[in-house]
């Protein structure tokens, strides 16, 4: 195995070169005009439904799901598979509830969504302010991740490299967000699920052919190897040191489903749809491309812990989050033809391009909320090559303290900074969305008092639980300060979000919720209005 880790390593070095350029040269290629506003934020909703589909699952599975997942279903087998199928659950929420709403009612960001029946520059602020609390502690994960994980492809062992790994990484991330807009990451994304997907089948076929095709052989051997044969098939691994596991377990399962639909840079992708049925079209791709992820994720996965026990899999990481790669390389065996070395390349290839796409895309919806919701919206009119000009600067005012608290964090566990922005997306954004979408009595104050409440609730919550300390996987091991009950906030703070919009609605009064409406409705006549007058004198131009 030593001349396969040699030939993999400078292969992939290699791959990663060719992949760094070709994305780069997407980017040129397809990025929008520097004047032309609309095309910059969504490209001129010209993907046909595959590409917006596939895009959309491209910013749905980040790094941080393939390595968390792939870590769960290797060391707790049955609830990481529970898992797997909460992730896809929210996606279908994000279909069937909010997806043509999305694109019915937004233009180009969640204050876009937010600001259409109330308007006023608090309310997009605040939107502004919740799409970065809830993105910028993702993109933390994925960029800190990086050294970690290149370290692990790539054979090194220093600190530096790892440091320059992350820099490197971020100011790619920058660039593609400011150079290639939404059509560009767009593309990255799609290049990503397929080099992502076909590199994940080819190895599942690996796995299941040495198990004689028998699904139900490899996952008994990955139980009889995990160290806990019964928990592994049934259930309970994942959160059994905590006092209550079940309410645990429920409590992850709300935040995923409902954090993951509604975090700013999937729904972004709404917005880029040319009408109601290539939005439905292209969640249907997004879904049955994710889905089929999942099933290949799930087989890497337990196929890791079938070859090499759970000690061979905690060994290169404790939480188990290089069990994908580990699955990956063990699925060729001690015989390596070159064939299966550019197999494997190809599975390091797609991580990279994961992780590339995903920050890219992060980027691309804070620096589009920071221009559109705040910059532009000062009351004064802005031209689009300005806003256009302050979209790809605010890229940077984005990404460069991202990358700055990535190299100071990387040495630490990065699941309580993935959970926060999963319970912020959860107990903030998707209250203020369904509300704003489908209340007519919802106020300016009850929408505030969402997007606030929601928010703080988890930043005061989640420092409190195991995930940052009293633990030894904790962010923290050393400490403890551990007084929440649970891993996730979601059980606590998600149901007071719907409380605090329904509160705040109500105090606020009926008359100022018949007055917004009032006002909302006018603005949506005249709007209406607009074509049907344009229809009579000869046709809309």
């Amino acid at each position: 195995m030593n001349g396969f880790a040699g030939s993999t390593e400078s292969w992939s070095l290699v791959a990663f070169s060719i992949a760094v350029t070709v994305t780069l040269l997407l980017c040129v290629l397809t990025g929008p005009d520097s004047d032309d506003l609309a095309e910059f934020y969504t490209g001129y909703r010209s993907l046909s439904p595959l590409r917006n589909g596939l895009a959309i699952a491209g910013d749905y599975i980040s790094a941080a799901t393939v390595l968390t997942i792939g870590g769960v279903i290797a060391l707790c087998g049955f609830d990481g598979v529970v898992l797997a199928l909460s992730t896809l659950l929210s996606l279908l929420v994000l279909m069937f509830l909010l997806a043509e709403p999305l694109r019915n009612t937004g233009e180009f960001t969640m204050g876009d969504v937010l600001a259409r029946r109330m308007p006023g520059r608090a309310v997009r602020i605040t939107g502004c302010a919740v799409t970065i609390t809830a993105l910028v502690p993702m993109m933390l994960v994925q960029l800190a991740s990086t050294g970690q994980l290149l370290a692990f492809i790539l054979g090194f062992t220093d600190g530096s490299m790892k440091t320059g790994c992350i820099v490197g990484v971020g100011a790619l991330m920058i660039t593609y967000a400011a150079i290639g807009g939404m059509r560009g990451t767009a593309l990255i994304q799609l290049l990503k699920m397929v080099v992502l997907l076909g590199s994940g089948i080819a190895v599942s076929v690996l796995i299941l052919s040495r198990f004689h095709w028998n699904p139900g052989e490899l996952f008994t051997t990955a139980a009889r190897r995990s160290g806990a044969p019964d928990a592994f098939l049934h259930g309970g691994l994942q959160f059994a040191g905590g006092p209550h596991p079940r309410l645990d377990m429920i409590s992850t399962q709300f935040a995923i489903v409902f954090g993951g639909a509604c975090l700013p840079h999937v729904t972004m992708r709404m917005f880029t749809a040319n009408s109601a049925r290539q939005v439905r079209r292209s969640m249907s791709w997004a879904v049955s491309s994710v889905a089929l992820f999942m099933l290949v994720a799930g087989v890497v996965a337990v196929g890791a812990t079938a070859m090499l026990g759970r000690a061979g899999v905690t060994a290169a990481d404790p939480r188990g989050h290089t069990a994908y790669l580990l699955g990956s390389r063990a699925a060729f065996g001690p015989v390596v033809s070159r064939a299966e070395t550019l197999v494997f390349t190809t599975v390091t290839t797609a991580i990279f391009l994961t992780l590339l796409a995903s920050v890219a895309g992060m980027t691309l919806a804070c620096a589009n909320s920071l221009a559109h919701d705040v910059f532009a919206d000062r009351g004064t009119a802005m031209s689009s090559q300005r806003e256009t000009a302050f979209a790809r600067g605010s890229a940077l005012v984005v990404g460069a303290p991202v990358i700055a608290l990535a190299v100071l964090v990387q040495d630490r566990s990065l699941q309580p900074l993935a959970t926060l922005s999963f319970c912020v997306g959860a107990s903030a954004i998707a209250p203020a969305l369904v509300y704003s979408l489908f209340w007519r009595r919802y106020t300016r104050a009850g929408l505030l008092s969402t997007l606030i409440g929601g928010t703080l609730a988890v930043l005061v919550l989640m420092p409190g639980t195991r995930l940052v300390s009293g633990s030894p996987t904790s962010a923290f091991p050393a400490a403890d300060f551990n007084w929440f009950p649970f891993t996730t906030t979601g059980l606590v703070s998600i149901p007071l979000g719907f409380v605090l919009g329904w509160l705040g609605s109500m105090l606020s009064g009926r008359r100022a919720a018949e007055r917004e409406r009032g006002a909302y409705e006018s603005v949506e006549s005249l709007i209406l209005a607009g074509p049907r007058q344009r229809g009579r004198g000869g046709g809309e131009r």
